[in-house]
């Protein structure tokens, strides 16, 4: 797919190469785009779980291998915070706060994480009691200091630190979001001793001293998991190779700051799927963006989103049973994909998911495995091509396939094709739940959206999760399967700043217009530093606002009526406003951005109606109705125009797109398959 953009604003030819590397569970993307050819080319080779940077380095020596120029900028998303949280394999994390605050960590907010069940254990903490370590010192809620640090006692720490193997420290001292001083000085000494430090002072300048303590110490768990894999990584590329790690914000950072700052990097690469949806979506629609409810399904996981003009940032997330108090994209995560392994529970009902076969032994129809999945029962049912898969580079197993749903139907007293259209409307069942989640719980009509699908398994299960929701229609891209490496191409470089304030609503709209200008011209700076012309930057304002007496703020976009504007938010919100009710400015925001060069992605001509020249086959397909002849299509040979007539399947080289009987599909200029449903 070639493209073309203003030469005056972005010099291509001059540009290196520029590849979007997206670590799944079972497979690792490839997005490669020469700015000289203007050709975007993607691949996917099987994950490496061992060591997720085998994959990585394999992808690049294929790529270079082709007479590709090793000029390049790698942007990179990456699981390995992700995984080293939720699996609990990150670093020996010690804490250091102020005397009386150390069982701050474990005492949370005394949620319990089953409501009614009074014997249910929460989720132990990071950091165990024995590596809470408290020092004397204190700050007032004015900022003003108490009792001044001893520096004296944080040299006593260190034979503690040293003595019970500890390798990072978090620092969260009270109200060290207004006089960071202490920790400060805390971070030298320990720094100067060898430790790596993360300060809540840095990471979270916020008030909340559980939601503080507990996304700091995530980030110094996570840290040197991420700095290790980078460093592994960065040894292999060649010199002129420049590497850029993707954020969870919908941006992306350099390795050193990544390094530093791990937790950024929760959820990577679900947000380059985001934010290559928004780029599709402003292809639709380039004034306002497009109404898109993304669905990512992988092999190993699903992600879903909701863009309603722009994707939704949250700053408050729970990760792993962590609080995480950092811009983020609203992403909702199950364990549901493609690998998801199907299996019979003790009282006799089917279960799939969350474990996953990934990528190794991955499906029993790759040739290694003997559980049966997701993939395993849609091959059973005709809706995939053996031959086909992955551009016939991986042909499947149907025997192998046939075998292990045969066993599992023999549990349910089911044939083997009933036992995968259970399978299949089990998983889908997981997966309405979560759209579900985040639409129609946020208060969103699914009616009004259009899904988008993406993910190596999304084309199989996305139209009949549409007719389930009532969304009229599907969107399939051509880069459906690599949609996220795509998306971190054309990510922004983003930095996000905060502090908390606590100020009055009676405080003068100039007076918070001068505090925002000190984060705005470090935001400004900081971006200048990565390279980015001064006229590609963008800084945007924000206030964390609430009513006085409430526990939660909205985040409401700074301008001359910021306060109208926050009663008319509450209204939208939460269906009141008290317009005479007092104010409280809680939070100051900023976020800078500098712009990004996506991809060019050029409209083609349209073409007559007839996709016979894209027909493969016709051959029989189990649906829940029963089953029908159905017609399969070669998805690269369909050209815009194009109009197939359901049930129809469509071959793409990295994913497979299912359509109903009564279904009905045209290809767009941009070579987008838009699915109508027939509901």
């Amino acid at each position: 797919m070639a493209g073309n953009v203003n030469a005056s604003r972005y010099n291509l030819l001059m540009d290196p190469l520029r590849i979007g590397i997206d670590i799944g569970g079972t497979f690792t993307d490839f997005v490669v785009y020469d700015p000289a050819a203007q050709r975007i080319e993607t691949f996917k080779l099987l994950s490496t779980p061992a060591d997720p940077a085998v994959a990585v380095i394999k992808g690049l020596g294929r790529i270079f291998s082709r007479g590709s120029s090793r000029v390049a900028i790698v942007i990179h998303g990456s699981t390995v915070a992700t995984n080293a949280l939720l699996e609990r394999k990150g670093a020996r994390v010690a804490l250091v706060t102020t005397r009386g605050f150390r069982d701050v960590l474990q005492i949370g907010r005394q949620n319990r994480p089953v409501l009614y069940d009074l014997f249910a254990d929460p989720s132990p903490a990071l950091v165990p009691p024995e590596l809470r370590f408290e020092i004397d010192e204190r700050v007032t809620h004015t900022g003003q200091i108490l009792r001044p640090l001893n520096p004296d006692q944080v040299e006593e720490l260190i034979p503690s630190l040293r003595s019970h193997n500890i390798s990072s420290v978090a620092v969260c001292l009270l109200f060290s979001f207004l006089r960071p001083e202490h920790e400060q000085t805390v971070a030298a000494q320990l720094r100067s001793s060898g430790f790596l430090v993360s300060l809540s002072s840095e990471i979270l300048p916020e008030f909340r001293e559980y939601e503080r303590t507990s996304t700091t110490v995530v980030n110094a768990y996570v840290s040197p998991v991420l700095d290790k894999y980078l460093s592994h990584l960065e040894q292999s590329l060649d010199p002129q190779t420049r590497l850029r790690v993707m954020q969870s914000n919908g941006g992306n950072i350099s390795p050193a700051e990544s390094r530093k700052f791990g937790v950024r990097c929760i959820l990577s690469g679900p947000a380059g799927g985001v934010v290559g949806c928004e780029t599709i979506g402003n292809l639709l629609d380039p004034a306002c963006g497009s109404r898109l409810i993304s669905f990512d399904m992988g092999g190993t996981s699903t992600d879903v989103s909701l863009i309603d003009g722009k994707p939704q940032i949250i700053t408050d997330a729970t990760v792993g049973g962590c609080p995480i108090h950092i811009p983020m994209m609203d992403i909702h995560t199950i364990g549901a994909g493609g690998g998801s392994i199907a299996h019979v529970d003790a009282g006799g009902a089917l279960r799939v998911g969350p474990e996953s076969a990934g990528a190794d032994p991955g499906p029993a129809c790759y040739g290694r495995g003997d559980l049966p999945t997701v993939t395993d029962a849609n091959l059973v049912l005709g809706r995939l091509s053996a031959d086909h898969f992955l551009g016939g580079e991986m042909p499947l197993d149907p025997a192998r396939a046939q075998a292990v749903m045969l066993k599992l139907g023999d549990e349910l007293n089911l044939t083997s094709e009933q036992a995968a259209l259970g399978v299949v409307a089990v998983s889908n069942a997981h997966m309405d739940r979560a759209l579900r989640l985040i639409s129609v719980e946020r208060g969103h009509d699914p009616r009004r959206f259009m899904l988008l699908s993406f993910g190596g398994a999304g084309g199989l299960h996305a139209v009949d999760l549409a007719r389930g929701l009532g969304v009229p229609s599907v969107l399939i891209p051509p880069l459906a399967s690599t949609l996220s490496a795509f998306g971190m191409l054309a990510a922004d470089v983003i930095k996000d700043y905060t502090l908390t304030v606590m100020l009055p609503g009676t405080t003068p709209v100039s007076d918070l217009a001068g505090r925002l200008e000190v984060l705005a011209k470090r935001g400004h700076r900081e971006i200048l530093a990565e390279s980015i012309p001064a006229d590609l930057i963008r800084v945007e304002r924000f206030l964390d606002m609430r009513y006085r007496g409430q526990s939660y703020e909205l985040i409401v976009p700074f301008s001359d009526t910021v306060y109208d504007d926050f009663h008319h938010q509450h209204q939208y919100q939460y269906g009141y406003a008290n317009e005479t009710g007092s104010v409280e400015v809680v939070n100051l925001r900023v976020r800078a951005i500098g712009r990004g060069a996506p991809p060019p992605l050029t409209p083609r001509p349209v073409q007559g109606h007839d996709p016979s020249p894209a027909f493969i086959e016709s051959r029989p397909v189990i649906f829940s109705v029963g089953t029908i002849a159905t017609n399969f299509y070669r998805g690269e040979d369909l050209e815009p125009g194009n109009r197939l007539q359901g049930p129809a399947v469509v071959v793409r080289s990295d994913t497979t797109i299912l359509l109903g009987a009564n279904d009905r599909a045209e290809v767009d200029q941009f070579d987008n398959l838009r699915i109508e449903v027939e509901q």
